[in-house]
């Protein structure tokens, strides 16, 4: 990777960190106000690596065993996600989504998607271009952190 001075490096992290802390900002505003970012977190969680053992979950949340119990049963009390025993340990339950958790996550991600659509539509072909490479790199720098 090419050398950068200190002062371009920090004034660059100080402008990416501003643009993924508003986008994260807006894209919570445009899901719409029916979760917390917490729920929507961890319903986002369950639908891509789900079922899973409250444990398990938490882990994957980086939360502790009794704040995802907490979050656990406001989703399924709001009916959003389905508790089962677990075949392979009878002390413990498997999560999953509901068929309503399943639709508003759906609803959330289609919203969150026609904001930024909206967002990108003055955008030209270079200018798309060059979000998308961007976009692209941060992405692997990203996955390069986990």
């Amino acid at each position: 990777m090419a050398t950068t001075s200190g002062t371009i490096r920090d004034t660059t992290a100080e402008t990416v960190g501003l643009a993924l802390a508003r986008s994260a900002r807006r894209l919570r505003q445009q899901a719409g106000a029916e979760l917390s970012p917490s729920r929507a977190a961890v319903l986002s969680t369950i639908a891509r690596h789900g079922p899973l053992t409250p444990s398990a979950l938490a882990g994957l949340e980086r939360l502790s065993r009794p704040t995802i119990t907490r979050l656990i049963s406001k989703l399924e009390a709001d009916g959003l996600v389905d508790r089962v025993q677990d075949p392979g340990d009878g002390r413990s339950c498997l999560i999953s989504l509901s068929a309503d958790g399943s639709a508003l996550r759906a609803l959330r991600r289609a919203r969150k998607h026609a904001y930024v659509a909206r967002l990108l539509a003055p955008a030209d072909d270079a200018e798309l271009a060059l979000i998308a490479e961007a976009a692209a790199l941060l992405l692997q720098l990203l996955d390069g952190d986990a």
